[in-house]
Parts: C-alpha cells; sequence; structure tokens
C-alpha cells in the first residue's frame, strides 16, 4: 500500500483484543463512522456495549445470531442466514439503534461478521429519531446496477435512506467484476450545502477474488485526493481482503479491480448534517463520464436488478 498512512490500514494494522478490523473515533478529523470486524470460531461470540452508535450487523460469509439489548429495556434476538461470502449476492442484515448491548455469536459454524456504525449524538438512551431494532430479509435488499462497459457495478443498497430508517447511518456493498472500475467519476461528500452534498466521512472496507489460477494474488486498488487546499489529502492504495481505506473528506475513485480480480467493498457513512442523506458532487474534470455511458451495453457478468446478484467464478479458478 502506498499514500496517506492516516487513512489506511492494512488487514490486522487496526486490529484490537476482540475485533480484526477495528476502526474508531480518531481525533477531530474522524468522528462519525466505526467498523469492526470479526472471525468467529463456532460458538464464539463478541459483545459491545455502543454507547450513541447506532448499527448495522452485516455478515460477511456464514450466518450470525444477533442479541441486542436496547435502551427501553426490550430484548431482540435475529438469526441472520449470511451466505457463503460476499460475492454470492446481499445477505440479511440488522440495524439496532443507539444505547443498545450488542451480542453475535457464530451459532451453526465459523462466521465472519462486520458491525458498522454512526454516531448519533445524544443516543446512549435510545434512537433520538425513534428507530426500532430491524431485520432486513436479503430478498428485501435493492440491487442496483450503476455505470456502464468498464465502469458497470453492482450496488447492494441494504442501509440507504428510503430503504432502511436510521438516524446517521448511511451503508452498502459495492461489486466490481475484474478489469472494471467503480466509485467513477470521482466524486466528494464533504461539505454541507442543502439539497447539493452533505458531509459525510466514509469508510472503504475491501474483499478480493482471484479470477485467476489458483495461488495468484488478487488486489484492486483506491484512490482519494484532495479537493480543496485546506485538507490536503493524497492516497493511492493497493488493497486485499480485509484490507481498509478511510475517507475523511476530498475527491474518492476510482476504486479499480485488478484484470484477474473481482472487487468488493462495504462503505458505511454518516456525518454531522442535519439531513441523513447521500448528496454528492462529480469532480468536474471527470464528471463528464456519466455522459458517455447512455446506451452502452452492461456488463454482462452482474445479474440484473431484482435478482439475487452473483459473480460466476471462473471455471478452475479460486473460490
Amino acid at each position: 500500500m502506498s499514500g496517506d498512512a492516516r487513512w489506511v490500514r492494512p488487514r490486522g494494522s487496526s486490529a484490537d483484543a476482540n475485533w480484526e478490523v477495528s476502526v474508531n473515533v480518531s481525533g477531530q478529523d474522524w468522528r462519525h463512522t466505526t467498523l469492526r470486524v470479526a472471525d468467529l470460531a463456532a460458538g464464539e461470540s463478541r459483545t459491545l456495549r455502543a454507547g450513541e452508535w447506532e448499527h448495522v450487523v452485516v455478515p460477511l460469509s456464514g450466518g450470525v445470531h444477533v442479541t441486542a439489548v436496547t435502551a427501553d429495556g426490550g430484548t431482540h434476538a435475529v438469526d441472520l442466514a449470511g451466505r457463503a461470502g460476499v460475492f454470492a449476492g446481499p445477505t440479511d442484515t440488522a440495524y439496532v439503534p443507539a444505547g443498545a448491548r450488542i451480542t453475535l455469536r457464530a451459532e451453526r459454524g465459523a462466521a465472519r461478521v462486520a458491525l458498522a456504525g454512526g454516531l448519533v449524538p445524544g443516543g446512549g438512551t435510545g434512537s433520538p429519531g425513534g428507530h426500532r431494532f430491524r431485520r432486513l430479509a436479503a430478498d428485501e435488499v435493492p440491487v442496483e446496477r450503476r455505470g456502464a462497459g468498464t465502469a458497470s457495478r453492482q450496488v447492494r443498497n441494504f442501509g440507504v435512506p428510503g430503504v432502511l430508517d436510521a438516524d446517521a447511518l448511511i451503508a452498502c456493498e459495492v461489486v466490481t467484476p475484474a478489469g472494471n472500475w467503480s466509485s467513477w467519476p470521482p466524486h466528494k461528500h464533504d461539505t454541507e450545502r442543502p439539497g447539493e452534498e452533505t458531509a459525510l466521512e466514509e469508510i472503504y472496507y475491501f474483499e478480493t477474488r482471484s479470477t485467476g489460477p489458483r495461488g495468484t494474488d488478487p488486489v484492486g486498488y483506491q484512490r482519494v485526493y484532495a479537493s480543496d487546499g485546506g485538507r490536503p489529502i493524497d492516497v493511492l492504495a493497493e488493497v486485499r481482503t480485509g484490507d481498509v481505506v478511510l475517507v475523511p473528506y476530498g475527491w474518492h475513485g476510482p476504486s479499480i479491480a485488478a484484470p484477474d480480480a473481482d472487487l468488493y467493498y462495504l462503505n458505511v457513512m454518516a456525518g454531522p448534517g442535519p439531513q441523513r442523506a447521500w448528496l454528492i458532487c462529480d469532480d468536474p474534470a471527470h464528471a463528464w463520464v456519466r455522459d458517455t455511458w447512455a446506451g452502452r451495453p452492461f456488463d454482462a457478468r452482474l445479474a440484473p436488478p431484482g435478482a439475487l446478484p452473483t459473480i460466476p467464478p471462473t471455471p478452475g479458478g479460486a473460490a
């Protein structure tokens, strides 16, 4: 990896005693989002007292049992069936409002699970918006196709406004087939401009999968760069499974899948603004790219909207 080391977290570099990935508040430039990822053996569990943070539980592989004791004293328990892996399609998820005690347990076998968090100021005694614990089934997740040609990608919108009721947290998954670009054209959301742009921190958590012979090294790339002279940032990161790139501000994109590797990322966003909205603006140097997509074919490797999506592995390639 290369670039600004403050914002690039190679696998294992942000681990603590309980979580392989543990991205937490780290000062003035990082205050609104968290991400925790754990590998759980069968029967193993993790517990978190959430305080002022609301969360979405996202099984990455395998299933997980979620128990949440919410600020009103209620106990909620659901089984998330999960999936074989992030390239197998969308998963069922669970939303947990702020002020809860959350326990994740792998009851049916090993699991890898992400816990994405957004700050809800004053939410330590419950969600200010009155949002309730909820399970969203995999077949309820809207699957969106974006771009065209080599900019084709698939977005699973399980945690966006209009799908999930929450106070601050916004989350989704993106799958980019080998050789394609996503997060393109480069865009930003670092300034509050009513109706045009919202200020949101963003976490990119990556996984990759080789489409070539076994034993190859599947990689992708992530770019982040300054949108103004007062907030310098310059990241060009080579990413693999378990790596994280943080976007405190600035233009971000492209996210590039190498020609021999499919790319997945989980996006986690939240910010200080009064409106929970995902409003972006494109880098003017590249915004014209959107106009070239009309009439171009979408990548056939991605399933159409409404279908349970998958990118089939190349025959004989790695799973």
